[in-house]
């Protein structure tokens, strides 16, 4: 099968020709339509995960992944073949993943059916961003009517973000350039911060003088968002998706939140199948590309939304 691979950390992915995988006691294997692509897949490319987890070479990269089941193993009762599902394909050893026209994943695993009506691209775009963002939603306990601030809205996390805030009763301020206050506005954002007309702390401290009262942020790096963090009240919650967050020097202050990494699996990827089902969430797809592209998406910057891989 063709699939998207590293010979090793940090070298370039590449097209190659791999073994279908076999399908196990408890295992499914789906034939992957569309995969979506993450910023940690670059990570994972270059290591990010050496000496976390063992890892295959040649290493198949990507994490999100949607498709039908083509052969479940013995003792697998929660699948059958033919279902349309969508899964986070990260399992030890790391190197078996979704870029790629075959994958498996254990039945217990990050794995739901595609409700009818959510396109199968859609669905691969979904379970990296849209539940880390309902995660951190969910962690914030947001109250109708506080107001919460995303830096780097316009990303797979930052729109999903946006939306499930709205969702929640918050006064959303997004951060994206200028040209793209519309789609923010249409995904739920109340206000929209040009950050290329100043720094973004400064223009909302202007307009919220009192502050804000959460403040999400995937793509600040630890000294930017520690000045971000003056924007929030005491007591408010702040949330990095990157591992930016002083924890400490929060807790100073009363802060809550800090560093996140999703831990959602196959009942949280059903809730949020099920709020794009119901027309609830949009999945804000930017871009989709053959497989064979991959390289040239894989850790690109400035995407307005998802890369989502055809297969």
């Amino acid at each position: 099968m063709r699939a998207i691979v590293v010979r090793n950390f940090g070298a370039t992915p590449e097209l190659a020709d791999v073994p279908v995988p076999e399908t196990g006691a408890g295992m499914v294997r789906v034939q992957l339509e569309a995969a979506g692509v993450n910023p940690f897949d670059q990570r994972m490319a270059t290591g990010f995960l050496d000496g976390k987890m063992p890892h295959d070479f040649p290493m198949i990269l990507g994490v999100d992944g949607a498709g039908i089941v083509s052969a479940v193993g013995p003792g697998t009762s929660r699948f059958a073949v033919g279902d349309r599902v969508v899964g986070k394909f990260l399992t030890s050893p790391a190197g078996h993943g979704s870029f790629a026209e075959y994958a498996v994943l254990p039945e217990t695993g990050a794995l739901a059916r595609i409700p009818d009506g959510v396109p199968t691209g859609a669905a691969a775009a979904l379970p990296t961003a849209g539940v880390t963002a309902q995660d951190m939603v969910d962690a914030t306990k947001i109250e109708p009517g506080q107001t919460v601030l995303v830096i780097g809205a316009t990303g797979g996390v930052g729109s999903f973000l946006v939306q499930l805030a709205n969702m929640a009763g918050a006064h959303v301020i997004a951060t994206a350039r200028g040209d793209a206050a519309d789609q923010m506005t249409r995904l739920g954002a109340a206000e929209t911060v040009d950050y290329t007309r100043g720094p973004v702390g400064a223009q909302v401290a202007a307009a919220h003088p009192d502050g804000v009262d959460v403040l999400f942020d995937v793509v600040s790096p630890p000294e930017t968002l520690a000045e971000l963090t003056g924007l929030v009240r005491d007591g408010g919650t702040v949330y990095s998706t990157i591992g930016a967050a002083d924890e400490a020097a929060l807790r100073v202050r009363g802060i809550k939140g800090g560093n996140i990494e999703s831990s959602g699996g196959a009942p949280e990827l059903s809730r949020l199948l099920r709020r794009v089902a119901e027309g609830d969430v949009v999945v804000p797809i930017a871009v989709t590309v053959p497989l064979a592209e991959a390289a040239s998406v894989i850790g690109a910057a400035g995407a307005r939304g998802k890369t989502v891989l055809a297969i």
